[in-house]
């Protein structure tokens, strides 16, 4: 009895059931998945995380974050996880290309494949030992902090 009583004084306080109910009316969607996935659509948003790297320096991140398994998306077939992962890419990145111009992307594979291959291992190689310098220097900043 007690339950009902406080769920009545936040009824009555927030008007709780009137405001679902506008929202049911307002939605007028019978449909709960058809419900879920217009809510989804409308909260995705169309801008695009930029960044500062290039987009095979863009795509040897990814591909390092994917390939140690720090990120994934199907951690079982390593196919899908990697397809995944690239549309991921393209759906939410823009790369910096000449002269600093944030550039959309319409295709990673080409990338994500040299990222695998043998002979450009060396870039790579490069492109870790940046990182991980840029990490090492962050790491002494918080240590001086």
């Amino acid at each position: 009895m007690k339950k009902t009583k406080i769920f009545e004084s936040f009824d009555a306080c927030f008007n709780l059931e009137a405001r679902l109910k506008f929202l049911e009316n307002l939605l007028k969607i019978d449909d709960p998945v058809s419900c879920s996935k217009m809510i989804l659509k409308s909260a995705k948003s169309q801008e695009k995380c930029k960044s500062s790297y290039s987009k095979i320096e863009l795509a040897h991140l990814f591909y390092i974050l994917m390939d140690e398994g720090f990120l994934f998306f199907d951690s079982v077939d390593k196919k899908i996880n990697r397809n995944k992962f690239q549309k991921f890419v393209i759906n939410n990145f823009t790369y910096c290309g000449i002269q600093g111009i944030q550039i959309n992307m319409s295709s990673i594979n080409k990338q994500f494949s040299e990222c695998k291959g043998y002979t450009y291992k060396e870039k790579q190689v490069k492109f870790l030992e940046e990182l991980i310098t840029r990490m090492q220097y962050r790491k002494k900043r918080l240590e001086d902090w």
